[in-house]
């Protein structure tokens, strides 16, 4: 029998392992969390996807994620990436930062405290602000 979680909408979904490679899905999940001006934690994201949190299945969305982004520069937007957080401190994984992505931005600080919250804030709102109102066409 699948695992059963329940995601950012409360209701429980099946868990499907090829969820965790679907990068058009979690784009469009995360292109809703951005219209709705808000950054996703991972347990969500997985919650979403069917899933408990687990390290590697973390790991596996993360891999997922760059795909995402590069979707995202494909059609000219924002990275999307940057919108998943931690719980605890509400800032990306390790992953994210050693990535490049940040330095790719102009930012070369440390990846917690205050610089880094302020720096992922500023990045999230630039996401936040070229999804508002906006119809996508992420149907691939």
């Amino acid at each position: 029998m699948a695992a059963k979680d329940r995601g950012l909408g409360d209701c429980e979904s099946p868990a499907d392992a090829s969820a965790l490679g679907d990068a058009p899905r979690i784009r469009a999940i995360l292109i809703e969390a951005a219209r709705a001006g808000r950054s996703v934690s991972y347990s969500e994201l997985l919650g979403d996807l069917g899933f408990r949190f687990t390290r590697p299945k973390m790991r596996a969305v993360c891999r997922t994620l760059e795909e995402v982004d590069r979707l995202s520069a494909l059609d000219g937007e924002p990275d999307l990436a940057v919108l998943v957080v931690r719980e605890s401190d509400r800032l990306p994984g390790q992953g994210w930062w050693v990535g490049g992505t940040a330095l790719l931005l102009g930012y070369d600080g440390p990846w917690e405290g205050a610089a880094a919250a302020r720096f992922i804030r500023e990045q999230q709102q630039a996401v936040f602000d070229y999804w508002e109102g906006r119809q996508a066409g992420f149907d691939r």
